[in-house]
């Protein structure tokens, strides 16, 4: 029996369609929506490398910037790519920008140091070292350097000359736990949260024996650290502070009202106040923040009032975990995020002023804290786990520093 004749046309039609089948769970799979346990930058063509070496594969709008809402729109600089502008730390916190310098300052807490990036060459040097373990940093309306130190225990501020001023160290006449971060008013106070989380090794050292982080006296606290350090106790609970310009402390948010308060900031208004709250620290045995942030109105006579959560940070079912937060001048709040395993959620989320989420920013990493800088202060700089990332935006945020 002579064998059938297959066409030139035959093999073709049934080529495409093995094709077809072949690609269809492929191309099924394009389709979906991303799983929150994938990351979210395999969406470029190569996955994106954020070695300071890289090519550049992001061409026009940044597939990591994400916008939720039409309203972020105007916010996003369209034709800018977010850049790894240094790695090398171990937990990178607090950065602020010194518009007198044009250089960011940020936190390097485990090694006990302050770092430099200047702007006109991208150079990072190391800033100041010890730090006391520097937690927060911000700038004053006088453009002068405050600090939240971890180890001493006490907010500190840079003078022009040089020298050192201490701020605060104690309230009704016990020590603070380990001031986290700091903000400037423009009466001339500084408003900080004072949780415990440099009574940790990693990060301060723990209380003297006795103390809530060293109960048992088992761990040896002045090891390794200057003459005087180690000698404190835990004696206040967590709490929030005001000092006013002739250095009275006040404290204005309470353990009571808000467990484990973080990152801080005012709205452009300074009618408002935000605060972040996270979790138990070393020695807590409360149940500790929830990873929240919560807004209080301020009143002419710098009392806070009418508490509300303004977001609780759940987005697609993933506790993006809030850390810093900085205003821009039309009042939405861009706030550090931490999604934990589900990669693609840490970074940044933006949110308008009535708690709507508006827009995210993608790291491949853990954002600790923010901040806008540049000399036109439309920067946003994040210092995130081992990592400086910066991305230029289409607004200016609100307060110096």
């Amino acid at each position: 029996m002579e064998p059938a004749r297959i066409s030139r046309r035959d093999l073709i039609t049934a080529g495409a369609v093995a094709g077809v089948v072949a690609l269809a769970p492929r191309v099924a799979r394009a389709q979906g929506p991303p799983k929150p346990a994938e990351p979210a930058t395999v969406i470029t063509t190569p996955p994106r490398d954020w070695g300071p070496g890289a090519a550049p594969n992001v061409y026009g709008a940044d597939p990591d910037i994400l916008t939720i809402d039409p309203s972020f729109n105007s916010l996003r600089q369209g034709n800018t790519p977010i850049l790894r502008l240094w790695t090398g730390s171990l937990w990178a916190e607090g950065p602020a920008w010194c518009g007198q310098g044009r250089y960011l300052v940020w936190s390097d807490i485990p090694n006990n140091r302050q770092l430099r990036w200047l702007e006109d060459d991208g150079r990072v040097s190391v800033f100041r070292m010890p730090s006391n373990n520097s937690n927060g940093n911000t700038f004053d309306f006088q453009g002068r350097q405050l600090s939240c130190e971890h180890l001493t225990r006490r907010v500190v501020r840079y003078e022009h000359d040089g020298s050192i001023t201490l701020i605060a160290d104690g309230y009704a006449g016990k020590r603070l736990n380990s001031p986290n971060d700091v903000v400037p008013h423009p009466d001339g106070s500084y408003w900080f949260t004072d949780p415990p989380y440099g009574g940790q090794f990693y990060e301060g050292t723990v209380d003297a024996p006795g103390g809530p982080s060293n109960r048992a006296g088992r761990f040896k606290q002045r090891l390794g650290q200057p003459l005087g350090i180690g000698d404190y106790k835990r004696e206040l609970p967590h709490g929030v502070y005001r000092v006013d310009p002739v250095g009275k402390v006040d404290v204005v948010v309470t353990e009571g009202q808000l467990s484990s308060p973080n990152g801080l900031c005012f709205s452009p208004d300074y009618k408002k106040l935000y605060v972040i709250s996270t979790g138990r620290g070393p020695g807590d045995t409360g149940p500790g923040g929830n990873r929240d942030m919560h807004v209080f109105d301020v009143g002419s006579d710098n009392k806070l009032s009418n508490q509300k959560l303004f977001s609780d940070f759940m987005i697609d079912g993933v506790k993006c975990g809030p850390d810093g937060v900085r205003a821009d001048v039309d009042g939405n709040l861009w706030v550090s995020s931490n999604g934990g395993r589900a990669l693609g959620y840490s970074g940044v989320t933006v949110w308008n002023a009535e708690g709507k989420l508006i827009g995210r920013i993608r790291l491949p990493e853990t954002c600790g804290n923010i901040c806008f800088g540049g000399p036109k202060r439309n920067r946003l700089f994040m210092a995130a786990s081992q990592s400086l990332y910066a991305v230029y935006v289409a607004t200016q945020g609100a307060a110096p520093g």
